[in-house]
Order: structure tokens, then C-alpha cells, then sequence
């Protein structure tokens, strides 16, 4: 996210609303975070399923902080460097040649790259994430460039986080929900066209939207049934056990459909009235897809860790790498 359009207005309706568990801050890239590799720097792990960026922000920050003599920091960046996580290509330019270049790579080593479509119109209802496609036909041309550029590659899309529970608590003006909804099910039809692309329709989190009942009839009325499951916890800190049985609770209301979760950062929980870069968090879950739990796909690293999620906290824009706070994630991180 490359933008702040909080106003006054905003910030109240926000706080009077309780909306800040639920803005997901995006992590928009282009061609060359993906195609001119920091040599030998990550170091994925053989046996995962999923492609890791040899030139993602935590890679190249390590090359850095070695030329200065940083050698410890470092080598606790390793931690982020070396897993797979979500590529958010930017809504603004399209996204056709960041996608292509992350799926060659990904098909050469024969793995699944993952990605994190975000560019709905009327996106973040003015928060954090503020932006998006200026229209709907602006969104079908950009997620169709996304599409195609997928090709036969394997590839897994996270779509529009927040989107539908921003339906759901009416942060987005009601005369926007029926476009919206038809604009998720075109992109989950569209998307599912490429006959190796997973897609997974974003339902926030278990601190946002607390009876999962309510966002049922939404995600349906958004195409989920052709859609390979939901995601959560996207951007935020809810532990794996809460989002799990959050997630079981939704998955047997839609009919035992599947789910994913994100688990970049929830090492240590949330931290109580924080969900904006706040202190003393760790790395979460290794992305996985050895769940345990048939309903459960995956375990992914979807907001890219190291990212801020705004102007909170002394961090920097959304979506901006903050070197400071990956160290932070990372030691506080127990383990390698």
C-alpha cells in the first residue's frame, strides 16, 4: 500500500466502527523484486511445496547489512529470506509482467507461487490500504491481465482481503456491496480459468467479524462455491488455534469448504487495541501445507514480513519494507 488518505472523518467512524482489527496493508511489487536475484542468499527449504523470491526485501536487506558488517542481523534475517511468501503485484501499472516473472521461476523449480490479488475498487474504505481500480471495468481488465499472465504455471491467489468483511461491517457504502460481490465472483471465475491456479477468497479474521455466521451469505453471494476455500488472519496476528477454529466454524457453515491461513506474524499473538505494526511480534508458522486438518489447505506467509502495515508506530507507508521491525519479528522468533 503506497498511500494514506486517513481524514479526520475517517479516523472516528474507524474507532466508533472498531474497524481496526480488519485493514490489510499491501505489499506491492513489480518485475524486478522477482527477477534480478540476490545470489546466494536465500535458501529455501528443498522439501516445500511453494517458490521463494530470491530477491525479496529480506534477501536483499541481508546482502546489505553484510557489506556494513551487520552480520548477526543478518543472519537472523535469514529466518524471513529463506520462506515462501505472497507477491501483491501493484493495482496501479499491470501486473502482467511481476506475475509471469515470479511463475517462470516458480515453474522452473517446480513449485507453486503465491500471490495476493488487491485491487478492488473502493479498496480499504479510505484506511490504510485506501485506493484500488478506479472502476469495475478498470478491475475485470486488470485481474484478466493477472489471469492470463498465471498461465499453466501452479499458482495460489489469495483475492481481495478485506473485501467481503468490509461488506460485512459496512465500512464500504452499501451502494458499492452488490458490484463488489459480482466483481469477486467474476475474478474467482476468471482466475479459476487457469487450470492450475488455487483461489481463496479473503474473510478477515476472528477478532474482526466474530460470529463467521455473518459473512456466510456474503461469500456466497461473492462466488465462493466456485472458489477452492476462504482465507484468514490475512495482515494479522491471531494465533493458528483461534483462526483454526474460526476457520472450522465458517468451513462448516459454507458446507466444509476449505480454508488457508496466514501465519507471517502471529508467532506471539496479537497484541490487545493494536493491530498496526505492533511491538514485540514473531514469525508464525512455517508456510506448510501439512495442516493436520482436513479442511485446513495451508499455512502461508501472505503479508510479506518486514512490511509495515502504515504510518503507525514509526513505521513507514504501507506495504513499505521497515528493515528495523523484520529484525524484531525474526528475534523474537525462537528456533532457526
Amino acid at each position: 500500500m503506497s498511500r494514506l488518505t486517513h481524514t479526520l472523518a475517517v479516523l472516528t467512524t474507524v474507532a466508533a466502527l472498531g474497524l481496526t482489527t480488519g485493514c490489510s496493508s499491501v505489499s506491492e511489487v513489480g518485475e524486478a523484486s522477482v527477477a534480478g536475484a540476490a545470489s546466494g542468499i536465500a535458501s529455501p527449504d528443498p522439501n516445500s511445496p511453494f517458490w521463494v523470491d530470491p530477491a525479496g526485501p529480506a534477501a536483499e536487506q541481508i546482502e546489505l547489512w553484510r557489506r556494513e558488517g551487520r552480520r548477526a542481523d543478518a543472519a537472523l534475517l535469514q529466518k524471513i529470506a529463506d520462506q515462501p511468501a505472497a507477491l501483491w503485484p501493484a493495482g496501479e501499472i499491470d501486473p502482467g509482467p511481476t506475475v509471469r516473472a515470479a511463475t517462470s521461476a516458480a515453474q522452473a523449480e517446480d513449485r507453486t507461487a503465491l500471490f495476493v490479488a488487491y485491487n478492488i475498487p473502493h479498496r480499504d474504505c479510505g484506511q490504510h490500504s485506501a485506493g484500488g481500480a478506479a472502476d469495475a471495468d478498470t478491475y475485470r481488465d486488470w485481474i484478466g491481465k493477472f489471469a492470463q499472465a498465471l498461465g499453466d504455471a501452479k499458482a495460489l491467489v489469495v483475492l481481495e482481503p478485506d473485501a467481503v468483511a468490509h461488506i460485512v461491517d459496512g465500512c464500504t457504502p452499501g451502494e458499492y456491496h452488490a458490484e463488489r460481490e459480482e466483481l469477486l465472483g467474476e475474478a474467482i471465475g476468471r482466475l479459476k480459468q487457469q487450470p492450475h491456479t488455487k483461489v481463496y477468497l479473503d474473510a478477515g479474521n476472528p477478532s474482526w467479524i466474530r460470529d463467521p455466521g455473518r459473512l456466510v451469505e456474503p461469500l456466497k453471494r461473492a462466488g465462493l462455491e466456485t472458489a477452492d476455500g476462504f482465507s484468514l488472519n490475512v495482515s494479522n496476528f491471531q494465533t493458528d488455534a483461534v483462526t483454526k477454529k474460526y476457520g472450522l466454524q465458517l468451513s462448516g457453515d459454507l458446507g466444509g469448504k476449505h480454508f488457508v491461513i496466514d501465519s507471517s506474524r502471529n508467532g506471539n499473538g496479537p497484541l490487545p487495541g493494536a493491530w498496526c505494526n505492533p511491538p514485540g511480534r514473531a514469525l508464525g508458522t512455517r508456510p506448510t501445507t501439512k495442516t493436520d486438518e482436513p479442511a485446513l489447505d495451508a499455512y502461508l506467509w501472505v503479508k510479506r514480513p518486514g512490511e509495515s502495515d502504515g504510518t503507525c508506530a514509526g513505521g513507514p507507508a504501507a506495504g513499505q519494507w521497515w528493515p528495523e521491525y523484520a529484525l524484531g519479528l525474526a528475534r523474537n522468533t525462537q528456533g532457526s
